[in-house]
């Protein structure tokens, strides 16, 4: 990668990582330190962690639609905003339901798909694997610090001080994108309405196992870390404080099993296989969890959830970004990232519940059912298409009697009408046209055309 990918991808994993902290941070807490707001239930304790997830999966896809057709930059600032403003009511609010209410605003800063996009617009499509790869590990940091740092921070700030580092990390993140190239898309380049362009990626069956795939994975995980807790206190006699302390050496492992995963994945081509080996994974830690009701079957399967979590949310962000559609990233990484908030919010209710219900081999049987019925569906996928991209630097253009701008867009117009050329971002300040091509739709008359286009030779 050069040298504007690579600051894209650290100041925008940057951003990712302190919205994620500060949502991953009272997972591991809540369960216990929330009986101490006002009004507090197991279910209102459980709604308080999901809540967040449902108002991002309720403005995630409307966001991404308006992403696709304005200006990214925008859109995140006000998101990290209202993120801020959310962590601040919750560190203010002494009742279950002022914590509701600021989990809920701080989720309506629903920005990780145009976040997604954005990376997608500045990155080349053979770095793109290799940028949301990382992506999503800086996902899986976020994880280990959060959940290893929460419970001792907890300890001595108490769950309000957790909701103002949540506070101070959304303003802070507004600052990392004054590094991020500002791309020139094509925004006319997509003619359909709202509704059609919602449904055309819908109807793509792969994308939709990715958005159930993640769904179950946040489902699980919010689920299970609301029912852990109180768990390791009874069957590993492991105080909530010392709790982060065993989720340390855990997640590290998960990191570390990560990296030769996704080379594998990406390097060799074997996606899917790992994909569906990782959902084994988690299937299969829920069996151990259902069945080790002590501190030996507690750490073994958390620990192979962790090593599973770390790569899916590395897995699921460069296939989704193989696979959406030219015009429509933003939108389908919209719905993928409502159907990841819903899991969460789903998993939160259904956590509370099953806390409340007290049978711990039920419960986690509950989760194994729905990890098999999530591999099951995982099955169904194809591998992901493999382009490849091009880096050309923009040539000297014909005057435009309607400016530059116009200038570009009828060049880039162009490039994209010849057979092979499947997207484009312009980065004008930078002078170059990143091309996503499919180079098996090539031929001799298509290269000498982008030649011709370009103002030099361009072979494969």
């Amino acid at each position: 990668m050069n040298i504007s990918e690579l600051r894209a991808v650290f100041a925008l994993g940057s951003i990712f990582a302190l919205r994620m902290l500060g949502l991953f941070m009272i997972v591991p807490v809540f369960a216990i330190y929330g009986q101490g707001y006002t009004g507090a239930t197991p279910a209102l304790i459980g709604l308080a962690v999901g809540i967040y997830g449902l108002s991002q999966a309720l403005l995630q896809i409307p966001v991404s639609l308006l992403a696709d057709r304005k200006a990214r930059k925008p859109i995140i600032i006000i998101g990290l905003l209202l993120f801020a403003l959310g962590g601040a009511i919750a560190a203010s609010s002494t009742s279950i339901w002022g914590v509701i209410l600021g989990r809920a605003i701080a989720g309506a800063g629903a920005i990780s798909a145009v976040v997604m996009a954005l990376l997608a617009d500045v990155t080349r499509e053979e770095h793109r694997s290799k940028a949301m790869a990382a992506m999503g590990m800086s996902i899986g940091v976020s994880f280990i610090i959060a959940f290893s740092l929460g419970p001792i921070l907890t300890k001595f700030l108490g769950l309000s001080g957790l909701f103002w580092i949540t506070a101070i990390a959304g303003v802070l993140a507004i600052g990392l994108l004054v590094v991020v190239p500002t791309p020139q898309r094509l925004l006319q380049q997509n003619p359909l309405g709202f509704k059609v362009q919602l449904q055309s990626v819908l109807a793509l069956p792969d994308l939709n196992r990715l958005h159930v795939s993640i769904f179950m994975l946040h489902l699980i995980m919010t689920a299970a870390f609301v029912m852990l807790p109180q768990m390791l206190i009874e069957y590993a006699h492991i105080p909530l404080a010392h709790q982060g302390w065993l989720y340390l050496p855990l997640l590290l492992l998960g990191a570390a099993m990560t990296i030769p995963g996704v080379i594998i994945a990406e390097l060799k081509r074997r996606m899917r296989r790992v994909f569906i080996v990782s959902v084994a994974l988690v299937a299969i830690a829920m069996v151990v969890l259902m069945f080790g009701q002590n501190r030996t079957g507690l750490i073994i399967g958390i620990g192979l959830f962790f090593v599973a979590f770390n790569l899916l949310e590395a897995l699921v962000p460069s296939w989704l970004a193989k696979g959406a559609p030219v015009a429509s990233k933003a939108t389908a990484m919209g719905i993928n990232a409502s159907s990841q908030f819903l899991g969460a919010f789903a998993g939160g209710v259904l956590g509370g519940q099953l806390l409340g219900y007290g049978n711990a081999m039920l419960s986690w049987g509950i989760l194994s059912a729905c990890a098999l019925i999530w591999l099951f569906i995982a099955c169904g996928l194809k591998s992901p298409p493999y382009l490849s991209s091009l880096s050309i630097r923009i040539p000297e253009l014909p005057h435009h009697p309607a400016g530059r701008t116009s200038q570009l867009n009828d060049w880039a117009g162009c490039l994209l009408e010849i057979e092979g050329v499947e997207d484009l971002v312009i980065l004008a300040e930078q002078h170059v046209v990143y091309l996503k091509v499919d180079k098996r739709k090539m031929n001799d008359a298509t290269w000498l055309q982008l030649s011709d286009l370009v103002g030099h030779p361009v072979t494969s």
